[in-house]
């Protein structure tokens, strides 16, 4: 089975590119199959993680950021693959 997890944060205004370089910095303990980072307008930071792991597994995510630098705390999902 394979799990995603979904990581977006939204940085303070003109902090976006700091944000991201923040996100790229991380090291997640394990590797996951696949990992994306994406950013939007408004200086949000998506990233999206896979993993060969059930559901309900306990899998490595993306910390909180300094409240500094984000507007808001991380907004997280979890996902499975259905296909």
């Amino acid at each position: 089975m394979t799990v995603a997890l979904m990581w977006e944060a939204r940085a303070v205004a003109g902090r976006g590119e700091e944000l991201l370089a923040w996100v790229r910095a991380q090291e997640l303990p394990g590797a996951p199959l696949r990992q994306e980072v994406l950013r939007a307008p408004q200086d949000r930071v998506l990233v999206i993680t896979w993993w060969d792991a059930a559901y309900d597994a306990k899998v490595p995510e993306l910390p909180e950021p300094d409240g500094e630098l984000v507007t808001r705390a991380v907004h997280r999902w979890r996902f499975e693959s259905v296909s």
